[in-house]
């Protein structure tokens, strides 16, 4: 009789087309939606490459290979979650009921948008103006995904998970600001198309922030609540400190590039005005948002400096170091853009050179770890294995 492999055993694996069937099956069933934070994270570099204020040679050209890399994560990261969903339904609802796996079912959409966003940067040139139809199709069907699971896993939370507050993290906000990362790109996307579609688009992206956003700041208050009362979390949760900046950049973002789209979107309609007002007030508004994360990036940064002198074991948490601070950056620099007030273009290539460099620690890791096999882990299987 063959004997099922085990998470143990795959540590000593290589992830390679050469592995027995049966690991390989286990490495599809113990699949989590946690890998998706990686295409979350190299989408933001290869967007923050596109915002720089400053101009080197083959600059274009790397985002562009990083756009297309992380669209075959993304693939391929989608037909393994699928093949688990398909061939190991007995593992959904573990998954469901897990409070910790279950948030990052979030990451799938907010992974989906850059790829979105890389059509409708490249695409064009690439392959023709209609894939800018494709990208018009992806963003509807991240908005329904982004939407259902913005509902469904608070549903579980209420419903089958069980949370107490000295355990809660800021991975709560994975799952409700996806919505709002959706939002932000609406204003991306919304120039590209006819004035019909892009009305649809931005008004769209509005109702989408306004699902997330508020509920996003109401999980900081209890964030804040949980750390004045039970102190910082294991160390193993350590990239979750930077998570708080995720709703906030986001927010900020969605703002300034709906309030951007709004005008050429209604021109000539009676929301002309109204979209005009959108435009300013997104200004401020976004200006606002942002000086919020100010307080919440030096928490961030303290508590990591903290973690870091206790030491911290490598997870695929660490891509929470990645795409949090990636979109505080992108909001950074869009306002650079909007006011050409300079400090904003110092203090966004700081938090560049962060993030690259967070990045280039994190992949490097994730790669090790896939290459060996010992991150396809499942930690809710566990959980339903003990129970």
């Amino acid at each position: 009789m063959n004997k099922q492999p085990t998470p143990e055993s795959l540590s000593t694996s290589r992830f390679s087309p050469f592995i027995a069937v049966g690991q390989r099956r286990e490495i599809v069933r113990q699949f989590t939606p946690n890998w998706f934070a990686m295409t979350m994270g190299t989408g933001i570099v290869y967007l923050i490459l596109l915002a720089l204020p400053i101009q080197f040679p083959g600059q274009v050209h790397v985002a562009e290979g990083l756009w297309m890399v992380d669209s075959l994560f993304f693939v391929t990261f989608s037909v393994l979650f699928l093949s688990r969903l398909f061939f190991f339904s007995e593992t959904v609802r573990p998954m469901l009921d897990h409070p910790i796996q279950s948030m990052f079912l979030g990451a799938i959409p907010m992974g989906l948008i850059p790829i979105v966003n890389g059509l409708t940067n490249f695409g064009p040139g690439l392959f023709g103006p209609a894939v800018l139809d494709v990208a018009q199709v992806l963003w509807w069907l991240d908005a329904a995904l982004a939407v259902s699971i913005a509902c469904l896993v608070p549903y579980r939370m209420f419903t089958s998970q069980k949370h107490s507050v000295d355990q809660m993290t800021a991975v709560w906000l994975l799952p409700i600001v996806a919505p709002e990362v959706t939002a932000s790109s609406a204003g991306v996307l919304a120039p590209h198309l006819s004035q019909g579609a892009a009305q649809l688009l931005v008004g769209t992206g509005y109702v989408l922030w306004a699902i997330s956003v508020p509920l996003a700041f109401s999980v900081l208050t209890i964030v804040f609540l949980r750390l004045a009362l039970h102190k910082l979390p294991h160390r193993d949760m350590a990239a979750s400190s930077w998570l708080t900046l995720g709703p906030i950049g986001t927010g900020s973002l969605g703002l300034l590039l709906l309030g951007q789209a709004a005008p050429l979107a209604f021109a000539g309609t009676p929301l002309a005005h109204y979209a005009d007002m959108a435009r300013d007030i997104g200004l401020f508004a976004g200006l606002l948002m942002w000086g919020v994360g100010v307080w919440w990036l030096i928490i961030a940064v303290i508590l990591t400096l903290r973690y870091q002198r206790e030491g911290m074991t490598f997870n695929l948490g660490w891509w929470g170091f990645t795409f949090p601070i990636g979109v505080y950056t992108s909001a950074t620099f869009t306002l650079f853009r909007l006011t050409q007030f300079y400090p904003f273009a110092v203090i966004g290539m700081v938090l560049a050179v962060a993030l690259f460099c967070f990045w280039l620690l994190v992949v490097s890791k994730t790669l090790v770890g896939m290459w060996r096999g010992h991150l396809f882990q499942a930690p809710c299987l566990a959980t339903a294995k003990k129970n």
